[in-house]
């Protein structure tokens, strides 16, 4: 056995002890199944064996599902039938067996147990955790598009109620050891060295091979469904609660508020067959590969670095200095001093870059308050970052990030200065989001050690940061970019330079489709709740108003000044003029947008907005709205990989999901073209630029790759 060790004792108690030394923490893959099922059988048969006890050589017990092994069933096209196929390993051969092998299990949790590796304990006769806050346990699959399909869904429900586990399963919770023993989860809480010793104990004195399901007569006490009216009412509410945080794109909550239900009125094995073919669907769906794909798989590949040129040592900033003491300046300060890098906050009056400060400050106060950080932790992060107006002080810096106004003049000013105090080898990095990184290059006298870093606001809240690589950028420069991002502990993703790069130029594809409707005639509530309803965090409108209409205006107006007539104005255009330069409405900033900013607090649309913009009488269905958001993002997306702005599709979905909030369930915008099928999403773009306009028009390159049936995530032949 290579994934964990088994002994016995001379009391005849087996130690199964999960140790794969292949990961750094233990998960279920095919391997260890076949050990663990191996290890049951062997304590079921020993008639020397009285009872064993499952615990992990690990900081953590274990984890969860095998992630990339899931994805190589996802790209061999699993379906349904084998998904259910693949789940009675686990459920029956495994859990299930031993559970009713005849000998006690106890689970000794030494750490961290979720997903697969709670569902472990669960069906374990007995479970004994360690007092450490840590060692949480849960079951999260929920959040990658899955349930608990290993019994996960039917122990739990039966052990501690329906009421107490629904919310648990629907909402994938971590839960600690006290408040796991105060639900039923566990049924002791020990310090650290008595855990082995307590596992012992009660196999020693105690045991009980047969759980309560197994006994005659058992009936479960919710088990009655529509029967029992205070259930029929907990189910209605779950279901009305499931449609408003899903709007129906997450098949997963469904699915397991149908197997609790299913289940608890059928007997215990027929349950595990119902939970297992809701497993199956899941397993077989789109939604779950795409989520798991996306949010794990590669983004886990971006935090390890995967696009860091080979070859080029390792680096580290220990000072870094911060132009611009802005809202963004301000930000990327703070993260970096909590990274523990020390800050050079740099500003054009000493007050302005004092206030720049000020932010981190208040940030540490309310995670004192709730008690997250000590008043010690708070000053020594606050002791890190100096405020200045003396370009001098970089002089030490390894790396200067510049956020400034989007103003070529401004950006010039400053990179010249900086540059004059820095040591020849610092790094230079612009934070801008739309200008060109080649273009703010011509500025610096070492272009090869410039490139664009762009973070997204609130910095301390969103996790990601755009590598813009510049024509003259240096694979060194690059690498260095990236071991910087890594000690923020923030998720990068690599492109190539280009007029708003990536990011910014496909979300303002959303904003600009929501205000075009406006001009269509489409109502303004149905336009916001369209976009909610395809899975976007906020409305267009709303939207625009937070980042004001008046900075796409301004991007356009520069994009004209820059390209003439070469430049596509975008749909939205005559919107926009309207509102900056007409109405007067820039924004929230302005207390005037698309919304009403009312002085009590709050928002709601612009009453006038519908006598600007005239809603047809008939109004278009909502999956049309839906489809028109999602599509036009997707679009852009292959555009930039088309044109080498984007070099791998995972960057583009990876950026789409964390820095914009496209859709989990998609993957992304290129896994939604996917999902779709390259061929029929080139159908219905070609249908939607007849009726809407040119911008839903797909390129050759893609109609080639329709016809090709090459899709952008290609197929393996099989899981083997």
């Amino acid at each position: 056995m290579t994934t964990l060790k088994f002994e016995v004792d001379a009391d005849g108690i087996a130690l199964i002890t999960l140790d794969d030394p292949a990961r750094p923490v233990n998960v279920v893959s095919p391997e260890w199944m076949d050990e663990f099922i191996a290890a049951i059988e062997r304590v079921a048969a020993d008639g020397a064996i009285r009872g064993a006890i499952v615990t992990s050589a690990k900081p953590a017990f274990m984890a969860g599902a095998d992630l990339k092994y899931l994805m190589t069933l996802f790209d061999a096209g699993i379906g349904a039938k084998e998904a259910f196929e693949f789940s009675q390993k686990p459920s029956v051969n495994m859990h299930r067996r031993m559970e009713t092998c005849g000998k006690p299990f106890v689970a000794a949790i030494n750490g961290l147990a979720m997903g697969g590796g709670y569902e472990l304990c669960l069906a374990c006769h007995y479970r004994v955790i360690v007092d450490d806050p840590r060692a949480g346990i849960g079951l999260p699959e929920v959040n990658v598009g899955l349930l608990a399909g290993s019994g996960g869904t039917q122990r739990l429900a039966r052990m501690i109620g329906i009421e107490r586990a629904l919310p648990l399963l629907l909402e994938g919770k971590t839960v600690p050891p006290a408040e796991a023993l105060k639900l039923g989860m566990v049924d002791a809480v020990v310090p650290a060295a008595e855990l082995i010793a307590a596992a012992r104990k009660w196999l020693l004195e105690s045991p009980d091979p047969m759980r309560p399901w197994d006994k005659k007569g058992y009936r479960v006490l919710e088990g009655f469904g529509l029967l029992n009216h205070e259930q029929a009412a907990s189910y209605s509410a779950h279901v009305a609660k499931i449609a408003a945080r899903t709007w129906h794109n997450y098949p997963a909550p469904v699915a397991i508020l149908d197997s609790v239900f299913e289940g608890m009125l059928m007997p215990f094995d027929k349950a595990l067959t119902i939970e297992s073919k809701h497993f199956a669907r899941l397993l077989a769906d789109p939604v779950s590969r795409n989520i798991i794909r996306t949010t794990f798989v590669n983004k886990g590949q971006a935090d390890r670095l995967v696009r860091r040129p080979a070859g080029v040592p390792a680096s580290k900033v220990k000072k870094l200095g911060v132009l611009g003491a802005g809202m963004m300046g301000a930000g990327i300060a703070h993260v970096s001093a909590m990274a523990g890098l020390d800050v050079v906050l740099l500003d054009a009056t000493f007050e302005q870059a004092v206030k720049g400060k000020a932010y981190s400050e208040r940030l540490l106060d309310k995670a004192i308050e709730r008690g997250r950080r000590t008043r010690e932790e708070a000053d020594a992060v606050l002791a890190r970052i100096t405020p200045t107006t003396n370009y001098d002080d970089l002089g030490d810096c390894e790396l200067v990030v510049e956020a400034v106004f989007e103003d070529r003049a401004v950006k010039a000013r400053v990179i010249a200065k900086a540059e004059g105090a820095l040591s020849a080898d610092a790094t230079f990095a612009s934070n801008t989001s739309t200008l060109p990184i080649s273009g703010l290059a011509e500025y610096s006298v070492r272009p090869e050690q410039f490139i664009g870093l762009h973070f997204f606001s609130p910095v301390d809240k969103m996790p990601i940061v755009e590598v813009i690589v510049g024509k003259r950028t240096s694979e060194q420069t690059l690498a260095r970019a990236l071991d910087f991002v890594a000690q923020l502990r923030m998720t990068p993703i690599v492109v190539n330079d280009g007029r708003g790069f990536y990011t910014s130029r496909v979300f303002q594809t959303f904003i600009h489709e929501g205000m075009r409707m406006l001009e269509d005639g489409v109502e303004p509530a149905l336009i916001e709740n369209a976009a909610r309803m395809a899975g976007m965090p906020v409305g267009p409108l709303a939207l625009t108003d937070e980042v004001t209409v008046e900075l796409p205006w301004k991007i356009v107006q520069q994009s004209i000044a820059d390209l003439g007539d070469a430049y596509v104005r975008p749909c939205s255009y005559e919107v926009m003029r309207r509102m900056v330069e007409g109405f007067k409405r820039p924004g929230r900033k302005a207390g005037a947008g698309f919304y009403d900013y009312p002085a009590e607090g709050g928002k709601r649309l612009w009453s006038g907005l519908r006598d600007a913009f005239p809603p047809a009488v008939e109004q278009p269905p909502v999956e049309e709205l839906r489809k028109r958001f999602l599509y036009i993002q997707a679009l852009e997306t292959a555009r930039c990989l088309e044109e080498g702005v984007l070099t791998h599709p995972a960057d583009g979905d990876v950026g789409s999901v964390l820095a914009w909030g496209f859709p989990t369930w998609t993957g992304g915008t290129l896994s939604l073209i996917d999902t779709v099928g390259v061929g029929r999403f080139v159908e219905e773009c070609e249908r939607l630029a007849g009726q809407y306009g040119q911008r839903f028009k797909p390129s050759g390159w893609l109609r080639e790759r329709a016809v090709r049936g090459e899709p952008f995530y290609p197929k393996t032949a099989s899981a083997a």
